[in-house]
């Protein structure tokens, strides 16, 4: 909400005149305007949060063996910048609709579809097309909801908790008494991360975040230090040996730092490059300086001082190495951890489609805890409305209005 005071600008009174007499027009049509269209954000080209729009486009319909949602929730997460950026590797042609992960309910089924009904909650992963009122994805890739649970949180919760599941027991298979550390403590797959140690007796958690968010995920770890400070000298301060998994979304540099952390039969596991990211958009000198920094690895030395290193990637697990059948029995486990309230997704804040690019730029000055979530229901506040405006069918860029667009009052509702 704008400060007190302070008027909104003529051009944002359209915008949310706009946005209203569109949901109106949707009221009288159905729940989403022309039934064969819906609202999505697309993404018109790689580069800068000015490539994203809301935009209308045609309605998918399930094919054999998919499933037809209408979208409750999004996930956002670090690797949309990734794709946004057009630095993922062989990523579709744009204008495309990005998303990884939704939550709602199921609108209709394709042929020889079992196991879900119309009406069933469900939260899916689908290959791109996520933020968007409709989504269709194969029965493959779609879980039902506990009854207790938010669409907000089953948004939330299935990329980070099956990719922090999955490191944990899959990969680094962890046991009790071990220790973990994990960077990015306060971002969703971290707080995944520590809430699952939490059901193994006597595992201690090392967290690396910066320091504004130490006073909110301070009890989540057991030991906590600035992503700044010289946190290997620290962690070996309290485990001289130093730890039995290090997870690591970050690269580059850390990578060296990482292994030199490992006690013997450790494992090194990365998922994510996130220091290849630093501007709006792709930098070829971040992406070099990170790929310089990252420690060649030698065989020789790994055998010699019995050290694992990993890589895990939950979207081409499923996507392209066709292991939906481990995700699903992951799935099964995790659910019943919620269902016994051992674990449970931090939601950080709830966004409107049309503030998508706020949404974006909070996860680049990693200033959430926990997951930003896309609410397909929410009301844009009346400054944003502005941000992300509706295109054509094919997502063709609108040119910016001019003026200081940082000068907008921006605060999502904060769940």
């Amino acid at each position: 909400m704008a400060k007190e005071g302070v008027d909104m600008t003529e051009e944002t009174e359209f915008m949310i005149d706009r946005h209203v007499q569109g949901r109106d027009a949707e009221n009288v049509a159905g729940p989403c305007g022309d039934a064969k269209e819906m609202r999505a954000v697309v993404l018109a080209g790689f580069g800068g949060l000015n490539k994203l729009r809301v935009s209308r486009k045609p309605m998918p319909e399930p094919q054999e063996g998919e499933v037809k949602i209408r979208v409750k929730a999004c996930g956002l997460n670090f690797l949309d910048l990734v794709v946004r950026q057009g630095t993922i590797d062989n990523p579709p042609k744009p204008p495309l609709v990005p998303g990884f992960e939704c939550s709602g309910i199921v609108e209709s089924v394709g042929e020889n579809t079992k196991g879900f009904e119309i009406g069933d909650r469900v939260m899916a992963f689908v290959n791109y097309n996520a933020w968007a009122e409709v989504v269709c994805t194969p029965v493959d890739f779609v879980y039902k909801m506990p009854d207790n649970m938010s669409f907000a949180e089953a948004a939330a919760f299935a990329l980070n908790f099956v990719a922090a599941y999955m490191m944990l027991f899959e990969v680094a298979n962890l046991r009790e008494g071990m220790s973990v550390l994990v960077h990015s403590a306060g971002g969703g797959v971290g707080q995944a991360v520590a809430q699952l140690c939490s059901t193994v007796p006597n595992v201690t958690v090392f967290g690396i975040a910066s320091c504004f968010k130490h006073a909110a995920i301070r009890d989540s770890v057991t030991h906590l230090f600035d992503r700044n400070a010289d946190y290997v000298q620290e962690v070996k301060k309290i485990s001289p040996e130093g730890v039995d998994i290090l997870l690591d979304c970050l690269c580059g540099e850390n990578t060296g730092k990482g292994l030199s952390l490992l006690k013997p039969l450790g494992t090194y596991i990365l998922y994510g490059a996130s220091n290849m990211v630093t501007g709006e958009t792709k930098s070829f000198f971040s992406f070099a300086k990170s790929w310089w920094q990252v420690e060649k690895v030698n065989p020789i030395k790994l055998y010699e001082e019995n050290k694992v290193i990993a890589g895990f990637s939950l979207l081409n697990l499923l996507f392209k190495q066709g292991r939906c059948g481990l995700v699903r029995s992951v799935m099964d486990k995790l659910l019943r951890l919620y269902e016994q309230k051992k674990i449970k997704p931090v939601v950080d804040s709830l966004w409107a489609l049309e503030e998508v690019k706020e949404a974006m730029q909070r996860i680049h000055d990693r200033g959430n805890i926990g997951k930003l979530i896309l609410d397909v229901e929410k009301s844009p506040t009346p400054l944003m409305a502005s941000d992300s405006t509706e295109t054509s069918e094919a997502g063709e860029e609108e040119e910016e209005p001019e003026g200081d667009n940082d000068s907008k009052e921006r605060m999502p509702f904060i769940h």
